[in-house]
């Protein structure tokens, strides 16, 4: 995306690219390790629940972390935590196919590890957010730009990452796309750590107690309750966050259970399941492209709401309606991503807006384990009654829920003040 001057000032624009090249790289990491594990499970189980296990251990990792990580993040930097973070996420995603390689590899060790990369990965996603509005100030662009370019930085590694999964799947396996996921992890803290100012590096100050003597547990449940309280106070970051909450456990167990199970079912093949999961990112980015040239035009409480529903609630319909003609089906998957590249952009853009920077990672950390904190439930519950009641109808009662959620963004007058940015501290304002 071309930034937008927004001030009569010299500009450094290398690194808020820096921080879009290394969300590219870990986030097709991400989409290689996504297909990789379930593909496996199946492949060498050919048990749907135990599918459905993995994605629980997955999502439940990145839940917590997203929660007990925010503090840390706060302590040690934002860039010295997405550092950290991304190397040890590569050590940890590179032991799964070194154990398998060498000694082995068991379903309990392997859901170990998945739930340690989990754990692992999501405090550097939470500290590369956080940079964004200072880089973003450092490179003179207009706040919406910034997000829809950070959000469209990773669905295009959808694009990049989903169909050569399915590729690198038939030609190399599952287990030794593994390695090119760790690998992705180390470049990303490279790109971080040498190409990214301090003015991103900064921790923010910690919490304020009463009792400067407060113990480190005390200090660590203090930021927690912080950043819970400045979201539960404004309904604006509230209510989205619950309906996020919803959809996310039923995307879980859609894209973790049910559509690879839909592509083996139907086609046998991983070649398709890679060419929805592309045609949804590649259009994604090209929808967070459009947003970023008029979104800040647009009424962000009508735009989420039928982008929403469009883009996430009509995915579902659609598998079952066109299973049969797999090409039009990966046509219309692209129809769907095109409205979902605004939603991730409206949603950071208006918290962007309404958190202090002291807040941030606090805020961030709570908003996304918010939005995660259903993910694990969403496997568990798709693995056990696809069984029981067979793939279609599981896809159509979730998209009929998914439908019910969204639509509520719609109709919902707290979020009328959604175009109207919270008054924030003048040190921050400034």
């Amino acid at each position: 995306m071309i930034p937008e001057i927004v001030a009569n000032q010299p500009t450094r624009r290398a690194p808020l690219y820096a921080l879009y090249t290394s969300n590219v790289v870990s986030a097709v990491g991400d989409v290689l390790m996504f297909m990789a594990v379930p593909w496996f499970v199946l492949q060498t189980t050919g048990s749907v629940l135990q599918t459905g296990l993995a994605a629980f251990f997955s999502t439940a990792a990145v839940a917590a972390s997203a929660l007990l990580g925010a503090p840390v993040v706060d302590r040690l930097g934002f860039r010295r935590a997405s550092v950290v973070s991304d190397l040890a996420s590569a050590l940890c995603v590179g032991l799964i196919p070194l154990l398998y390689e060498t000694v082995g590899l068991p379903f309990w060790a392997l859901l170990a590890l998945v739930f340690l990369a989990g754990l692992l990965t999501t405090p550097g996603a939470t500290a590369r957010a956080a940079m964004v509005p200072d880089l973003a100030d450092l490179a003179h662009v207009r706040m919406e730009r910034a997000t829809a370019a950070a959000d469209g930085a990773t669905r295009l590694s959808r694009f990049i990452g989903a169909p050569l999964a399915g590729l690198l799947i038939v030609f190399i396996g599952s287990g030794n796309l593994l390695w090119i996921d760790a690998a992705s992890f180390a470049f990303s803290a490279l790109v971080i750590g040498r190409l990214v100012p301090a003015i991103a590096s900064a921790a923010p100050s910690a919490p304020q107690l009463a009792d400067s003597n407060a113990s480190a547990p005390r200090r660590f449940l203090a930021g927690l309750h912080e950043g819970y309280a400045f979201i539960r106070s404004d309904p604006v970051l509230l209510w989205p966050i619950l309906v996020v909450l919803v959809t996310n456990l039923l995307d879980a167990g859609n894209s973790e259970v049910m559509l690879p199970v839909f592509a083996k079912q139907t086609y046998d093949s991983a070649v398709w399941f890679g060419a929805m999961i592309a045609a949804t990112g590649g259009a994604a980015f090209l929808g967070t492209v459009i947003f970023g040239a008029i979104g800040h035009r647009l009424p962000r409480q009508l735009t989420l709401g039928v982008c929403f529903t469009l883009g996430g609630a009509f995915r579902y319909f659609v598998t079952v309606g066109f299973a049969s003609r797999p090409f039009v089906l990966v046509a219309l998957f692209a129809v769907c991503g095109l409205f979902i590249g605004a939603i991730n952009p409206i949603f950071d853009t208006v918290a962007y807006e309404r958190v202090p920077a002291g807040l941030r990672a606090r805020v961030f950390g709570v908003l996304t384990a918010g939005a995660m904190l259903g993910s694990p439930l969403g496997g568990l519950i798709a693995g056990a009654i696809v069984p029981g009641i067979g793939i279609m109808p599981s896809l159509l009662l979730f998209g009929a829920i998914y439908t019910v959620a969204t639509v509520s963004l719609l109709v919902n007058p707290s979020l009328r003040g959604m175009n109207k940015p919270r008054a924030l501290p003048a040190t921050d304002a400034a």
